[in-house]
């Protein structure tokens, strides 16, 4: 069965129900925790009473620097919000890795953005290389992928739009909030990947709710399409695409085809125009509350409460 660890800026700890017993290790990355395994399977093992979650600080359990590496309109009901029909070629953006900040850390909202908007994902973490060329078979997922983390892909839509700039709009500082937990997973584990549930609240109101039978693209796939050109390291961080429910939609196609007709700072300046109107953007003083987990609990990787705030 997984286990889950914390990280605090006291170091590692192993969770078991509410408690967590610290990981006796010298650890300072996540790379160096993932080869250090035996120290948290004598952690989760261990009889301590522990220390209560809910008293520990939670830092993001993947450390930085590292490679933020996702993937683009990855979940078919996101697709149709979107505006794609047909097949949709893989596609892989990068994010900084300053972006990463912890699970209940404000999202800073800058002051030239007007329309931020959230994205559940599932975060695959590495555990070893995969070198150029390497190609992923379902059954050798466990060989590559140490563990999983709950993320949120938060995007500026209007710097992405207009740029068609993903790294800029995806990269602010707080854009990509992490954990809380890393849930490392046992061989036998990775046949519940299909059955994981992700779930996005603002202010209590339900946004996404998907289960990754909704993915296009699955991990192993992404694994061997992404190995075509880019390295990955232990520690390294794939996020895997977002369902369905963002505040970004694509506009009816009648609409779409008069834009098309117009001038492109008319177009922009329509789009935005009516996206002002939709009450669905992150706006100061919002709480974005996200989980994912099977129906069962075997694999929980925490809940994640972000407030938003406006940068002064």
């Amino acid at each position: 069965m997984s286990t889950n660890v914390l990280r605090t800026p006291d170091g590692w700890w192993a969770v078991r129900n509410e408690r967590a017993v610290r990981i006796d290790t010298k650890a300072a990355t996540t790379a160096d925790l993932l080869a250090d395994r035996e120290a948290v399977r004598e952690a989760a093992a261990s009889g301590g009473s522990g220390t209560p979650v809910a008293d520990l600080v939670a830092l993001p359990p993947v450390t930085t620097p590292c490679r933020v590496v996702a993937q683009m309109v990855n979940y078919r009901s996101h697709a149709k919000d979107s505006g794609f029909t047909g097949d949709i070629p893989p596609a892989f953006f990068r994010k900084a890795s300053g972006s990463v900040s912890g699970p209940h850390e404000t999202i800073v909202r800058p002051a030239h953005v007007k329309f931020l908007d959230y994205e559940v994902e599932l975060g695959l973490v590495m555990g070893a290389p995969l070198p150029v060329g390497t190609v992923v078979q379902e059954a050798d997922l466990p060989s590559y992928v140490a563990g999983l983390v709950l993320t949120d892909d938060v995007s500026a839509r209007d710097v992405q739009l207009t740029k068609t700039q993903f790294y800029e709009s995806k990269s602010y500082p707080t854009f990509t909030p992490t954990g809380p937990y890393l849930a490392l997973l046992e061989p036998e584990d990775f046949a519940r990947l299909i059955d994981l549930r992700l779930r996005l609240n603002v202010n209590g109101v339900p946004r996404q709710d998907r289960t990754l039978a909704d993915m296009i693209v699955r991990p192993a796939q992404a694994l061997t399409l992404l190995a075509r050109f880019q390295t990955l390291d232990p520690g390294d961080l794939l996020l895997t695409g977002t369902p369905g429910g963002t505040a970004l939609k694509a506009p009816p196609k009648p609409v779409e085809k008069i834009a098309a007709l117009l001038p492109p700072a008319l177009k922009w300046k329509a789009f935005f125009n009516s996206q002002a109107k939709n009450p669905r953007y992150l706006r100061d003083g919002d709480l974005v509350t996200a989980t994912i987990a099977t129906p069962d609990g075997h694999i929980d990787l925490g809940e994640q409460r972000t407030a938003v705030v406006d940068a002064t």
